[in-house]
């Protein structure tokens, strides 16, 4: 019998005001797994992470359909003192910008040691002694040194650092990680990413990693789920998705990948943009950017078929 999946996201659509911009989004996240959720800017990616949090703006932000399951419990049902409870405790997040996630008027310690008060009961002490533990586990060094400061007086890389120790204070069953490397340079990024992952096999946790950059999925992401224009049109194990891309989109996304390109070469790119959500049309998304477009394509939506690999394409790869 196939485990019960910690999240189970089903036909999940959202609308801002009267546009939607998702639509029939569905993915699983088995517990201890790692998905990869990509596309390009704009796409929907950092709305799906908003709406599994409960934290979309509203107005104009509104869940118009589906359902979102935690651990068998739909968080669409839950009043705001329920989300709480699982919110920074059963569920940590990174978000993508930590200057403007951290509150610039309080010390990181007292920053991380709140979620550690309200979810597990510490004391003011208690939950002192555990931040600097959770410094030290995110490796910034002489963490005892680093409680009374604020977040100005941080790196970048640091500040993502406290990010990831508030998002993991409470050892959460699911990390979601909007973008985590976003404007770090490429040595801190690795270092991030590595953190994340040996964390990840240290508490057992599910990570939702939603990113652009198509390397770090490959080697971070057991599967991988590819976002366009606010709906999945590919998902499969990330090995097979890499190696035997199916849909168009998918596959003009690794072409524009460094490592599938010689030396010197100027990188390709897919022309177009991606449409603003009052202009899909009732076809294919892609159709319009898509080389290899069909007749039926501009004005029958294809259906995502099944696991293990799934795809949203009349005439795939």
């Amino acid at each position: 019998m196939a485990e019960a999946p910690l999240l189970a996201v089903e036909s999940l659509s959202v609308a801002m005001g009267v546009t939607p911009v998702l639509e029939d989004v569905s993915f699983r996240i088995a517990p201890g797994e790692t998905l990869g959720l990509v596309g390009e800017s704009g796409c929907g990616k950092s709305v799906t992470a908003l709406s599994i949090m409960r934290l979309l703006p509203n107005p104009p932000g509104r869940i118009i359909g589906g359902r979102i399951l935690f651990d068998g419990t739909d968080m669409l049902s839950l009043d705001i003192g329920a989300l709480r409870a699982i919110r920074g405790d059963r569920i940590g997040m990174i978000f993508q910008e930590p200057m403007t996630s951290l509150n610039p008027v309080y010390t990181i310690g007292d920053q991380i040691g709140e979620s550690l008060i309200f979810h597990r009961g510490m004391n003011g002490r208690t939950a002192r002694s555990e931040t600097a533990k959770l410094l030290d586990l995110v490796g910034i060094p002489a963490a005892r040194n680093q409680l009374d400061r604020y977040p100005h007086e941080l790196s970048g890389g640091q500040r993502q650092r406290v990010m990831i120790a508030i998002a993991l204070a409470c050892r959460p069953r699911l990390l979601i990680a909007d973008e985590p490397t976003t404007a770090l340079d490429v040595t801190v990024q690795a270092q991030i990413l590595d953190l994340i992952g040996r964390l990840r096999h240290e508490l057992g946790m599910a990570v939702l990693l939603i990113t652009h950059d198509l390397g770090v999925v490959a080697e971070f992401c057991d599967r991988v789920a590819v976002m366009y224009a606010g709906r999945i049109v590919e998902e499969a194990p990330a090995a097979q998705l890499f190696k035997q891309p199916r849909h168009r989109y998918t596959e003009a996304l690794l072409h524009t990948m460094p490592a599938a390109n010689p030396p010197g070469r100027k990188l390709p790119s897919i022309s177009g943009t991606v449409p603003a959500p009052a202009d899909r049309g009732e076809g294919c998304i892609f159709a319009p950017r898509c080389g290899f477009a069909i007749p039926r394509c501009a004005n029958e939506l294809p259906p995502l078929t099944e696991p293990p690999h799934r795809l949203r394409c009349w005439n795939p790869a």
